[in-house]
């Protein structure tokens, strides 16, 4: 029997990987994120000391 498990594969030509840290590494996003961080916490401070 042939062993295959031991071949080497050349590696991926798509490029660089881009994962979830490339993502948030996005000015627009961080910025999304951070209006609606705001406005749940806006949300929460509302609702646990003016109610």
């Amino acid at each position: 029997m042939h062993d295959t498990s031991r071949e080497q594969r050349p590696p991926a030509t798509t490029g660089e990987p881009r994962g979830c840290l490339f993502a948030l590494s996005q000015p627009p996003l961080m910025i999304f994120l951070a209006v609606i961080g705001c406005l749940l916490l806006m949300a929460a401070v509302h609702d646990l000391f003016l109610l």
